[in-house]
């Protein structure tokens, strides 16, 4: 690398490259909205890697030299189903809260039957970053003056088949087809003065990615309006431009008789 490679002129892929870092810098909470804002609008502004490189410099991974603004990301991984089907036994099946509570939660392993009982307390069994010993997997809630909510994200479809005295199962996501290869979730078990709950949530993941879409098509309208007053500023020059030389060629006699 050259001494003068700050002041090689930058690309179009540099400084959307630079606007990537910065939308998982904001989603990330590096940035909050007004400094994401002032960077982006200084990364379209840019012109050479000097202007750029202090842009992504306090955030992670930007690299030292002033080049490294060219950033890759790493892939993510796919995240099909048929990946998270694995087989096997499970990592866990069963567990009990008695005047306490549980988690499930987390990379774990679901298997063809999870087994869960609640007396005076309460318990979560989160599916959304799951793997899942079967493509049917039973989640079965005994619930005695407590609760136990399940966890889903969507794509999953979700049977309900518990039995509720003074209580009840939670029918509000039966009926929701799911996606080719997902898995199945039949919810099962008893509730006595307590309750089963079910609730689809989107993973911490796909919560980031729709808050960088929502970053990337607003980073798109501003980059649209400073484009729109950027040929606004160009016309106007234009048009000044004309009137001089117009002026011009009147003061010199050269132009159309008043």
């Amino acid at each position: 690398m050259t001494d003068d490679a700050p002041q090689l002129r930058a690309s179009d892929a540099d400084r959307d490259r630079v606007a990537d870092i910065l939308r998982d810098a904001l989603a990330e909470g590096r940035l909050d909205m007004a400094e994401f804002e002032e960077r982006l609008e200084a990364a379209y502004r840019a012109r050479t890697y000097a202007e750029l490189a202090p842009l992504t410099g306090d955030l992670p991974a930007s690299g030292a030299a002033v080049p490294a603004v060219s950033l890759h990301k790493d892939p993510a991984g796919s995240g099909s189903w048929a990946e998270r089907v694995v087989g096997g036994d499970g990592s866990s099946a069963w567990a009990v809260a008695v005047m306490s509570g549980f988690q499930r939660k987390g990379r774990w392993t679901a298997p063809k039957r999870f087994r869960s009982f609640v007396f005076w307390g309460g318990g979560e069994i989160d599916l959304r970053e799951a793997y899942f010993a079967d493509r049917e997997v039973e989640i079965e809630c005994v619930a005695i003056m407590g609760g136990v909510q399940v966890i889903v994200e969507p794509g999953v479809e979700v049977v309900v088949r518990g039995i509720g005295v003074m209580g009840g199962f939670d029918h509000r996501e039966e009926g929701v087809p799911g996606e080719p290869g997902a898995p199945r979730v039949i919810v099962t078990g008893f509730a006595f003065w307590g309750g089963v709950g079910v609730e689809r949530k989107l993973t911490k993941a796909e919560r980031l990615r729709q808050k960088e879409e929502r970053a990337r098509l607003k980073d798109e309208r501003r980059r649209e309006r400073l484009e729109r007053r950027s040929e606004r500023h160009q016309l106007h020059a234009a048009r000044r431009e004309e009137r001089w030389e117009d002026r011009e060629r009147r003061r010199d006699g050269n132009g159309p008789a008043s």
